[in-house]
């Protein structure tokens, strides 16, 4: 039976790197608050997993943060490993950098880390808190499992994406969106986190994104939570086109540009995990 999901039908999400760079500085300032809020590393040559690097200005930041460290960036779209590698290589700290494609879901490490972090990237791997003990089981003794995903699945952008999904016009071809988000809430991952024994930190944040041009909203969806659905549509361009734009025109009502821009609030969910030390 054909899956209702369509990321499910359509397999792994073709990416877009520039697209998803369109709002680089956006997506990159909730690393940075995840990073302020890390404990010192138990190593001063720390080995370091990014799960979900992109195309690999978030490991780059990484880099910069320990320039001593051994860091391997991990990703399932070969078009981000592609952009990623660019980042390769030795650091000016004696550190190193590399890439290597891996499906979260199935990811375990090959050997104690001290530091496992993943920015943005969860909400694709689904079923991830049942990787959590296999996660910080690696850690070496005071390592750090840490990671940020999107709490905003009840937020317009979402909600119409799925709504619009299931409308008679689309859901034979693109079947109804997931209506429970990929995502647990603080709480739960406080608790999942606790029982395995880690000292926690886990909050939210909700960021009010100032975003300037023609439909920014759209264009911020285009480079991630449009992407299973302009899979979907890739070899019917004129099908893709229809859909933007009937999706283009719900953002604009939710979504009105003010005298400053478009005001994009978007709540993201952090954790920070210590191991025993």
């Amino acid at each position: 039976m054909e899956s209702a999901d369509p990321l499910r039908r359509t397999g792994v999400p073709v990416w877009d790197p520039a697209q998803y760079r369109r709002h680089a500085g956006h997506r990159l300032r909730p690393l940075r608050d995840l990073l302020a809020r890390l404990p010192p590393l138990p190593s001063p040559r720390p080995r370091i997993a990014d799960l979900g690097c992109g195309p690999g200005e978030p490991t780059a930041v990484l880099a910069e943060r320990w320039p001593t460290a051994e860091i391997t960036g991990y990703d399932l779209s070969e078009a981000m490993l592609a952009e990623a590698r660019a980042h390769a290589g030795p650091t000016p700290g004696g550190g190193t950098v590399d890439f290597a494609r891996a499906d979260l879901a199935a990811w375990r490490p090959g050997r104690p880390h001290d530091l496992i972090i993943s920015n943005a990237a969860l909400h694709w791997c689904p079923g991830h808190i049942a990787r959590l003990p296999v996660w910080t089981a690696a850690l070496r003794p005071g390592g750090v499992l840490a990671f940020q995903v999107p709490g905003n699945f009840a937020a317009p952008a979402h909600t119409l994406l799925a709504d619009l999904c299931a409308s008679p016009r689309w859901r034979d071809r693109l079947g109804a969106a997931p209506r429970r988000a990929p995502v647990a809430e603080p709480v739960e991952y406080t608790g999942a986190l606790a029982a395995l024994g880690c000292g926690t930190d886990v909050w939210e944040t909700t960021y009010v994104h100032v975003l300037t041009g023609e439909d920014p909203v759209l264009e911020w969806a285009k480079g991630t939570a449009l992407r299973p659905v302009l899979t979907a549509l890739d070899s019917d361009p004129a099908a893709r086109e229809a859909f933007l734009a009937e999706y283009r025109d719900l953002l604009r009502e939710a979504y009105p540009p003010g005298p400053h821009g478009t005001l994009f609030p978007f709540r993201r969910i952090f954790a920070v995990a210590r191991g025993h030390t």
